[in-house]
């Protein structure tokens, strides 16, 4: 005989099948505005209020403005076993991935890492690695001789780097902006003050609603109350934040200041790079490990792939980064530069198409709730 919970598995799944994400969705917020139980946990139940209908676009809203804190469904009557299955996490986690390949630019891309993000992400890393390799052994100023000290362009010639870094770079940036840009026409930000904007921004780098209603921290990866989350998502975002300020100031200090690497251990391109790729690995390792040991009840098995391969591609990136710091003088500093740069490129090339971009939707999400309680 089934129990209540194997029924409930199977009439979801004959359910899902029958309906869309986003009616599921929608039926669960009809609920949650009925009831209002949940509304003071976070930005996104009065954020629901607002609305006594709902169409695609107010889903992809309200399920970017979730950090999926799992609180509301610990706290819901409604919650799965029970037949409303309302599951506003793994729903609004499934409406998220969802709106990254809505919105993104160049549209074939999303649907190709929605499709297989663990083969896209291993392909791009192979052909980025190959085209490294045969760079170093076609060009002509490229001296593995003499790459004592940790020189890159002894090894690599510097016009290949930085100009497939440039090329990349670019169109990554346009990608993104003509995503974000599709993103906010669509959800119709309202106007925006100074006040409005230090508020998001304040709410961004304090991930205010991963504190939990009451700072005790979010239920997230059991029931019981831990920041650990809110802790390690620090980590991860000022580690990357750190990284990222070393690789300016290497391109500052090579094209501007003209001072070449390799650069002094001591020196501001190292120090944030070394700081920044281990509170990188430290909070990588962290989320794996909540991810890992969460509640399955609050773990969405459509979205999960995608999760840990941006966070596996990370992992990778830091932790190659920091290896190539200490093998610098080595024999092994070749592979090592080749295979880093290779997984540096292919995750530049993931932002628009993963779990990545959710820093800007969200942010974009905030700044419209926000304003919205500011009139």
């Amino acid at each position: 005989m089934q129990t209540t919970q194997q029924q409930w598995e199977s009439n979801t799944q004959e359910s899902a099948q029958e309906q869309s994400i986003y009616t599921i969705a929608k039926k669960s917020c009809i609920i949650c505005n009925s009831c209002r139980y949940c509304e003071g946990l976070c930005a996104v139940f009065p954020a629901m209020e607002r609305y006594r209908e709902f169409c695609d676009v107010d889903m992809d809203y309200l399920a970017n403005l979730c950090h999926q804190c799992s609180e509301c469904f610990y706290d819901c009557q409604y919650a799965p076993p029970h037949e409303f299955n309302v599951s506003i996490p793994t729903q609004f986690a499934q409406i998220r991935k969802e709106s990254y390949k809505n919105y993104t630019f160049p549209s074939f891309l999303g649907k190709a890492f929605d499709k297989s993000a663990v083969f896209c992400t291993s392909l791009l890393v192979l052909v980025m690695f190959l085209g490294f390799v045969l760079s170093s052994i076609m060009g002509d100023s490229v001296d593995l001789a003499s790459m004592e000290g940790g020189n890159f362009f002894a090894i690599i010639p510097y016009d290949y780097m930085v100009g497939l870094f440039s090329v990349v770079g670019v169109l990554v940036l346009l990608s993104v902006f003509v995503s974000c840009l599709r993103y906010a026409k669509t959800i119709k930000i309202p106007k925006i003050s100074l006040c409005v904007l230090l508020q998001t921004l304040k709410d961004v780098m304090t991930l205010r609603y991963l504190g939990g209603h009451n700072s005790e921290g979010c239920t997230y990866p059991h029931i019981e109350r831990s920041n650990m989350r809110r802790v390690f998502h620090h980590f991860m975002a000022y580690g990357f934040l750190f990284c990222f300020i070393s690789t300016t100031l290497a391109a500052l200090y090579s094209h501007v200041l003209g001072l070449f690497a390799p650069y002094p251990l001591f020196s501001l391109p190292k120090i944030f790079g070394f700081v920044g790729g281990i509170a990188l690995c430290l909070g990588l390792i962290g989320m794996l490990v909540l991810k890992l040991k969460a509640d399955k009840a609050i773990k969405d098995s459509v979205t999960i792939g995608m999760d840990y391969t941006l966070l596996f591609m990370l992992f990778v990136v830091s932790a190659s980064g920091l290896a190539l710091m200490c093998f610098k003088t080595s024999s092994a500093l070749p592979p090592l530069l080749w295979f880093h740069l290779s997984c540096v490129l292919t995750f530049f090339v993931m932002i628009p198409y993963s779990k990545f971009v959710h820093i800007f939707y969200r942010f974009l999400a905030l700044l419209k709730y926000n304003a919205e309680e500011s009139l």
